[in-house]
């Protein structure tokens, strides 16, 4: 009962992550939302008995995905500015 509870809860905190990452304007805090939704996701296959996708969406989606996207923005910011 708890996990389903659990699970739900990620679910919307996720949903509403995703919303905020497509809808904000500010682009870093877009970038951070959408690694929060990456990073969440994992807990949820976690509590969902799948460990090894977890553990490869916390590095790829949470981790090198968020990096990526800083790394470019600022190789954006230095060629405009």
């Amino acid at each position: 009962m708890l996990s389903i509870i659990l699970a739900l809860f990620l679910g919307i905190l996720i949903l509403v992550l995703a919303v905020m990452a497509v809808q904000n304007k500010n682009i870093v805090v877009a970038i951070i939302a959408a690694g929060a939704v990456s990073l969440f996701a994992s807990i949820l296959y976690l509590v969902l008995a799948a460990p090894d996708v977890a553990m490869t969406e916390a590095a790829i989606g949470s981790g090198l995905s968020t990096i990526i996207f800083f790394y470019v923005l600022n190789k954006i910011k230095r060629q405009n500015g």
